[in-house]
């Protein structure tokens, strides 16, 4: 009975992420904030049908994400807290982002992914998943969103991870708004930087170096990692980069990074590395490597294929360093050969 209870809340996974998407569509969690509020006032502050949004949030309560106080009654619960936009640890734009129906439509057609190994993303809009993000400005200013809400947590940890103090300049390829890369200059007070993306990708970046207050020692450059990156740094970060490409365009990545860099350089690539055999403590790189199958043609991967990624491009991997934290982010540390 406990084996068909899990399956059978396996099943209902797609309606629980519908759930809370509307939960976060409705801005539910910002209207209910500290306080406690019966339906009906919800209802009319959200423009909803009073009975419907009941059993929403009876749906909501049996998530853990609201608590009913008492009849009709609620509060956020701690599972809901990150769904208000006004906290630092926010993942608002991230349950709007992976609940939108662009990426949920892709979804539909996992079989044909699992069959064919290719994205089903390309054959329903046409493009790529990121040629098709350039297109859709809010979808774009979602995703720059959700990826400063992911970084945040990593971001802090390599920094107290890997020693940037020996270095003069990192440059941080598809580094996006800057978050990580200012984490790492907080904590090396000689190093510079640069942070490169593209143009939508860097669009914040500015303001969020500004905030950390290390704009006066960064640069930010915007480009296409395929055709070249930037020269002058004595290491190179990607975090979370070569997960969203196949084996091909990530050695053409990796090879830009090689050409840019001194024969002394070092790469540093931040990813989640797959143990040998499946870890069943921790679903999330599995679920997000299928997730990279149906909508980027990407994947996550493990250590050897990670280092033969590596030496395809002209790298040699002299060490891997787990995080201080319990994940399954990794350093991968390399050298060009």
């Amino acid at each position: 009975m406990a084996a068909h209870q899990r399956l059978m809340n396996m099943m209902f996974g797609t309606i629980c992420s519908q759930v809370v998407g509307t939960a976060a569509r409705l801005g539910l969690a910002d209207h209910l904030g500290d306080d406690e509020i019966g339906y009906q006032k919800l209802a009319a502050r959200t423009g909803t049908h009073p009975g419907a949004l009941a059993r929403l949030l009876r749906a909501l309560a049996a998530l853990e994400i609201v608590v009913e106080t008492r009849p009709g009654t609620f509060r956020l619960g701690e599972a809901g807290m990150p769904l208000r936009t006004d906290r630092p640890d926010s993942q608002a734009a991230a349950v709007l982002l992976f609940t939108d129906p662009a990426l949920l439509d892709s979804w539909k057609l996992t079989e044909e992914a699992v069959r064919t190994g290719q994205p089903t993303f390309e054959g329903l809009y046409g493009t790529d998943f990121f040629s098709f993000l350039a297109t859709q400005p809010e979808l774009s200013q979602r995703f720059n969103a959700t990826m400063r809400q992911v970084s945040l947590p990593i971001a802090h940890l390599v920094p107290v991870s890997y020693d940037f103090t020996r270095y003069r300049t990192v440059i941080d390829i598809g580094g996006g708004d800057g978050t990580l890369l200012s984490q790492i200059l907080r904590g090396a007070r000689a190093l510079r930087g640069v942070v490169f993306d593209s143009p939508t990708g860097v669009a914040e970046a500015l303001s969020t170096l500004t905030a950390a207050g290390v704009a006066d020692r960064c640069r930010i450059e915007a480009g296409d990692f395929f055709a070249a990156v930037p020269e002058g740094g004595d290491i190179y970060v990607l975090k979370n980069i070569l997960h969203d490409w196949d084996d091909e365009r990530c050695a053409i990545i990796l090879e830009r990074c090689r050409e840019a860099m001194p024969a002394g350089g070092r790469l540093l690539i931040v990813e989640s590395v797959l143990p040998d055999v499946v870890d069943t403590s921790d679903p999330a790189p599995y679920l997000t490597d299928i997730s990279m199958l149906v909508n980027m043609g990407g994947q996550e991967r493990t250590r050897y294929e990670y280092e033969q990624l590596c030496r395809r491009a002209g790298f040699a991997v002299t060490a891997v360093h787990p995080t201080v934290f319990p994940t399954s982010y990794s350093l991968i540390e390399a050298t060009p050969v």
